[in-house]
C-alpha cells in the first residue's frame, strides 16, 4: 500500500505501517496535552495503542497463517488508524477452509484474552472484567477488555467482519457461493440499518460510522460475488481490451502524458524487445512528474512487480488475481506476446453487457 513502510517481517509476511497511523499517535498525544495531563500519561496512552495494534497484527497473522495452510499467500499486513489489513491473494473457495480462516483471527484475540485473564487472576485481581471502569482501569485490564471487544465485534454476522465470512462459509456448504454471499450480505446490510437506527436514537456517531462501514462492505462483497459468478467458464480473451497503447522503458514520461490526454486509457504496459517489463499507472505518471519532470524515463517510474494473465485461462481466475493487483491493470499474454489488457473497469463493462443481452433475450 502506498504511503506505508515495512517495520517488521513475521513468517515471511511484511508488517507495514501507513503514515496515517502516526497521525493517530500524534492526535492521542495532543489530546492528553490539551487535557492538561502529564507527559507520562500521554506516553502510557501511546504504549497502550502500541499494545492494542500488536493484538491486531496477531489477529491478522492468525488469518494469514491459516490461509497459508490452504495455499493462499498473504502479501503484507498494513497498520491503519482503523485497524489492520491483510492483503491475501484470495480467500479459500472451499467453504470449510474459508470457515477456519475466518475464525482464526478472533480465535487469536480469544486466546490473548484468556491468557490475560489468567495472569490477572494470578496477580490477585478477583474480577478482571467486572465493573464500569474497566476501560479506564489498569493496563492489563484495558487490554483484556479490548481483546474481548475485538472478538465480539469481529464475529458480528456482517461483511466485512469475520462473522460475515463465517455465515457465508456455513451457507456455502449447502448453497452455491454467489447465493451464499448474497444472503450473508443481505443479513449484514440489515444489521447496518439496525446500527444506524440505534446510532440516531442514541446520538452515537460511532454506531453510525459502523453502520456505514458494514453497509459498504456488504455491498462490495455481494457485487464481487455476482461478478465472479457471471464470469464462470469464460476465457480471458473474450473480455480483454485489444485497442490499447504501450510504452517503452526509455520513453519520456511526457509521452505517457500525451497518451493520457489523448484517450481514456489510464495504465500502460511497458514493453522492451517484445517482452512486457512493467506497468505504468496514472498515479505513477503523476508521481514522476512531481519528482523528475516530463523528461524522466518511463523505466524509472514504472512498476516492475505486476500480474499477468493468459489469453485462454478462465476469466474468473484472472479477475481474482486482478483484484489483488496493486496496479489494477493486467497484461494478457499469448505465447509470451502481449495481446491485450484486463482492467477492473472493462471486466465490469463486460458483465453489464452480458446482463443486458440476457435481459434482451428474456
Amino acid at each position: 500500500m502506498r504511503g506505508s513502510w515495512r517495520i517488521a517481517t513475521v513468517a515471511g509476511i511484511d508488517i507495514q505501517m501507513h503514515f496515517t497511523f502516526l497521525l493517530l499517535v500524534g492526535w492521542l498525544v495532543l489530546a492528553h496535552w490539551r487535557n492538561g495531563e502529564s507527559l507520562g500519561a500521554a506516553l502510557d496512552g501511546v504504549l497502550f495503542i502500541g499494545a492494542l495494534f500488536s493484538c491486531v497484527v496477531l489477529h491478522e497473522l492468525g488469518h494469514a497463517l491459516t490461509a497459508r495452510r490452504y495455499g493462499v499467500r498473504t502479501k503484507d499486513i498494513t497498520l491503519l488508524p482503523i485497524g489492520g489489513v491483510a492483503r491475501m491473494d484470495r480467500m479459500p473457495e472451499v467453504p470449510i477452509q474459508e470457515l477456519w480462516v475466518a475464525l482464526a483471527g478472533p480465535a487469536v484475540n480469544a486466546g490473548i484474552a484468556v491468557a490475560l485473564y489468567v495472569i490477572l487472576r494470578l496477580l490477585g485481581v478477583d474480577s478482571p472484567l467486572a465493573g464500569p471502569e474497566v476501560a479506564k482501569g489498569p493496563f492489563l485490564q484495558q487490554l483484556l477488555a479490548v481483546n474481548v471487544a475485538l472478538v465480539v465485534f469481529n464475529l458480528l454476522p456482517a461483511f466485512p467482519m469475520d462473522g460475515g465470512r463465517v455465515v457465508r462459509a456455513l451457507l456455502a456448504m449447502r448453497l452455491d457461493h454467489a447465493r451464499a454471499t448474497q444472503i450473508a450480505a443481505t443479513l449484514g446490510q440489515a444489521m447496518a440499518i439496525l446500527f444506524a437506527v440505534l446510532g440516531v436514537a442514541r446520538g452515537n456517531y460511532i454506531l453510525l460510522f459502523i453502520a456505514l462501514f458494514v453497509w459498504i462492505g456488504a455491498a462490495q462483497e455481494s457485487g464481487v460475488a455476482q461478478i465472479r459468478s457471471a464470469l464462470g467458464g469464460i476465457p480471458v480473451h473474450r473480455a480483454m481490451l485489444t485497442d490499447f497503447r504501450m510504452l517503452g522503458p526509455r520513453d519520456p514520461v511526457a509521452r505517457a502524458v500525451e497518451l493520457l490526454l489523448a484517450g481514456s486509457q489510464q495504465d500502460f504496459p511497458v514493453v522492451d524487445d517484445g517482452r512486457v517489463v512493467g506497468v505504468l499507472t496514472r498515479a505513477d505518471v503523476m508521481h514522476a512528474l512531481a519528482q523528475g519532470g516530463q523528461q524522466a524515463a518511463v523505466g524509472s517510474a514504472m512498476r516492475r512487480e505486476f500480474a499477468t494473465a493468459s489469453a485462454f485461462e478462465l476469466l474468473d481466475d484472472a479477475f481474482r488475481r486482478l483484484q489483488a493487483c496493486a496496479c489494477q491493470t493486467m497484461p494478457v499474454l499469448q505465447d509470451g506476446a502481449l495481446v491485450g489488457l484486463l482492467t477492473l473497469e472493462n471486466v465490469g463493462e463486460f458483465v453489464m453487457i452480458r446482463a443486458a443481452k440476457a435481459r434482451a433475450r428474456a
